[in-house]
């Protein structure tokens, strides 16, 4: 308990799943958390059952003045952050040529460019806090080919914490990725191919999906002062995927 006394966090995509787990834990350890999403029936009930120190806040985070708006209720609710969790994510199951235009540019705006947004964002309020840690949700899929728009943008989430690293480590700020393999979520158990990726889990060498919480024990981490030497690295976690 109280790995996160004193830190202040902006959690992306925390109405449910991964980012809901990462939420929990990270109030439970002490930081005072605003967490974002779309869902805003799923945000307020997250709020209302972790308390005083979260704040729900609905945001589209392809918006750069949705941006500004979660900058400043953060400021003005709890102060300056110093963790931001780049959590926001989605899939689209379809082939290159099936993929419209429309929807490719949406997995685009959600998956990479809220990256480049957030972390624009959320750096002024760093440099007042005297540092923080960003971490970027990727995806085993930013290491090994999947599907054509999310392995694209894990990618590119991948490339863009690198260069963030070097350009924000002078300012106290560390960057990482968390590469996250076949997680246990409802973006897998509602999807379209939850009978193909249960099917596939049981090729997993650990034989088995994660469970949320097992990847927010490592994003917790990478958020505390533990990791204070860690910056522009990929942190895995996948049941040995990977390895094969």
């Amino acid at each position: 308990m109280g790995r996160l006394s004193g830190k202040i966090a902006i959690i992306t995509g925390g109405a449910r799943g991964m980012g809901a787990s990462h939420v929990r834990k990270f109030v439970a350890e002490g930081a005072k958390v605003v967490f974002t999403d779309l869902n805003e029936e799923g945000g307020n009930a997250l709020a209302l059952e972790l308390g005083e120190n979260v704040k729900f806040v609905k945001q589209d985070v392809t918006n750069w003045a949705d941006w500004e708006n979660v900058i400043a209720e953060t400021e003005n609710t709890f102060g300056p952050a110093n963790i931001l969790v780049n959590n926001a994510g989605i899939s689209v199951n379809k082939s290159l040529m099936e993929m419209t235009e429309e929807e490719y540019r949406k997995i685009v705006d959600i998956n990479q460019v809220s990256v480049f947004l957030g972390m624009k964002a959320v750096v002024p309020l760093m440099q007042k806090a005297g540092g923080g840690s960003i971490i970027n949700i990727s995806s085993i899929n930013g290491l090994v080919g999947g599907a054509v728009g999310y392995t694209d943008t894990k990618f590119a989430v991948r490339g863009i914490t690198k260069a963030a690293a070097l350009q924000l480590a002078h300012l106290g700020i560390r960057v990482n990725s968390v590469h996250p393999g076949v997680i246990e979520t409802p973006m897998v158990t509602e999807g379209d191919a939850v009978e193909v990726i249960k099917e596939f889990a049981k090729s997993i060498p650990v034989g088995r999906m994660a469970q949320p919480e097992e990847v927010t024990n490592l994003v917790l981490y990478l958020a505390s002062d533990e990791s204070s030497y860690s910056t522009g690295s990929e942190f895995i976690i996948d049941g040995g995927l990977t390895a094969m």
